[in-house]
């Protein structure tokens, strides 16, 4: 059941971040959490599930000649460094302090949401 539950939750916050123009991981990581995932296990799932993502948009834009390959490179070490700095970070942390520094983001989130929506 929780998979099912895991897979049905998965589509709608996909299809909502699609709508909204926000990242996955921003509905993904409240997703799990009411699974009953911790913070620190609920974010390091959301970031692994981009993989698969990133890989097939990749190949696709790849297909269509938009991939800079240059800057994807010095993009993709920059990442793994700020992985191991967060990945650092988080596990010295307690829970609490993720929580709130987590609704601190979705916070920032919504404004962004309601700018751009008054914006027009």
């Amino acid at each position: 059941m929780t998979y099912a539950a895991a897979v049905l939750l998965g589509v709608a916050a996909g299809m909502l971040a699609g709508m909204f123009g926000v990242g996955g991981g921003i509905l993904f990581v409240p997703t799990l959490l009411a699974l009953g995932l911790g913070q620190l296990h609920a974010e390091a799932t959301s970031l692994l599930a981009i993989l698969p993502t990133v890989a097939a948009g990749t190949w696709r834009q790849h297909r269509y000649g938009n991939v800079r390959w240059h800057a994807a490179l010095v993009l993709g070490v920059g990442s793994i460094a700020g992985v191991e700095g967060g990945a650092y970070l988080a596990v010295s942390l307690p829970e609490n302090v993720l929580r709130k520094l987590f609704a601190c983001l979705l916070i920032g989130v919504a404004g962004q949401i309601a700018w751009r929506a008054r914006r027009g």
